[in-house]
């Protein structure tokens, strides 16, 4: 699995979301580079790691991830949060969490209504083979929708989808699927370490709403609503969003631990 290691000072691993990679949080890169060690993940099957032989579940991703990375928060935007999550569950080496427009489950239940319907995975999963290239268009389109700087945003997501290469089309099969099965509800009541909850107010996938209830689950949960925001927003609002990564980075839990 390819990690790229960029800058200096206390260290701080990132997770990508479905069929992009580490080089979409430049951004962020930019604004924090000069004062953390930034270890940027590409998925198994995305970015350089197209060809990795760890494959696309929650444990084995998570598990490899813990490997490889010093102890440090872990910061993971929509797909990344469902692997923070678990590597939370299963090391102590995870000391805090910023989980970006990411949720413990995607997609709508009777309990869990702040979310996409199940069909919409399902859909994209058909349409994948269909139209491979179209089909990862729209969902960078949906990325986007509306923020209030979608055109940049998109522009961006265009640029950087393919900057690595293609996804590999299997990993984004399994990476739907674990968007479409997982429900990580259960252990935020026994997270045991400070998590911060980025929403943006404007997200088409994952609602501002269901951020808020996930935060209020854990018991060292903030949330926090960007106004303009859309499902990327370390792309159009990356100073608010650095700026509240610097101040939960500051945190005696997290930087002592």
């Amino acid at each position: 699995m390819h990690i790229e290691s960029t800058g200096s000072g206390p260290p701080l691993v990132l997770l990508h979301g479905w069929a992009l990679h580490g080089g979409v949080f430049a951004p962020l890169v930019a604004r924090l580079s000069d004062r953390y060690t930034l270890h940027l993940v590409d998925l198994p099957g995305h970015g350089y790691s197209r060809d990795a032989s760890t494959p696309l579940t929650l444990d084995a991703t998570a598990a490899d991830i813990l490997s490889r990375t010093p102890p440090a928060p872990w910061l993971a935007w929509s797909l990344g949060g469902l692997f923070a999550l678990q590597a939370a569950r299963m090391s102590p080496q995870v000391r805090g969490l910023v989980m970006v427009a990411a949720t413990p489950r995607f997609v709508r239940a009777d309990d869990w209504s702040h979310a996409v319907d199940p069909a919409v995975f399902l859909q994209f999963g058909d349409d994948l083979r269909d139209d491979y290239a179209g089909t990862l268009e729209r969902f960078l389109a949906l990325d986007t929708i509306g923020s209030e700087h979608a055109r940049s945003e998109l522009r961006t997501l265009k640029d950087t989808l393919y900057a690595r290469g293609e996804p590999a089309p299997h990993a984004l099969q399994d990476g739907l699927r674990l968007l479409e099965e997982s429900d990580q509800r259960a252990a935020l009541p026994s997270l045991s370490i400070p998590s911060l909850w980025l929403a943006g107010r404007r997200d088409r996938l994952v609602p501002a709403a269901a951020m808020r209830e996930a935060a209020s689950l854990a018991p060292e949960g903030r949330f926090i609503e960007i106004a303009g925001g859309g499902h990327a927003p370390f792309l159009g609002h990356a100073d608010i969003v650095a700026a509240e990564v610097e101040r939960f980075m500051q945190l005696p839990r997290v930087a002592s631990r």
